[in-house]
């Protein structure tokens, strides 16, 4: 059971993409508060308009979902993505044609 706990097919990332208006006062004050509320969550940035968070579990991942349904904005296209930790850890970045490693995981600690 402990080796299949720690498998990066089980573990996972939770992807959120989102195109926001942010015309008006009242869309920028939107648009800062689903940012906030993402961050708030465990959210990192990892891309303009992209955040993701690292989570043990696929049920875990799927509260995190839940909770990013929940403080959908009224307006804007919002996506969420689900993918294992050993599809994450197959993303190759680039930045100015140079490659760089993707964001570290998360050692998971057990108490007992």
């Amino acid at each position: 059971m402990n080796a299949e706990r720690f498998n990066a097919y089980r573990i996972m990332w939770v992807l959120v993409l989102y195109d926001l208006p942010t015309e008006t006062k009242a869309n920028m004050k939107e648009a800062n508060r689903f940012r906030k509320a993402l961050i708030d969550d465990g959210f990192t940035l990892f891309q303009f308009s992209m955040y993701v968070r690292h989570c043990p579990s696929r049920e875990n991942a799927e509260v995190h979902i839940k909770r990013v349904k929940f403080m959908l904005p009224k307006a804007g296209k919002v996506a969420i993505m689900c993918i294992t930790d050993k599809q994450f850890g197959d993303i190759e970045i680039f930045f100015a044609r140079n490659r760089e490693e993707p964001p570290p995981t998360f050692q998971q600690l057990e108490l007992f």
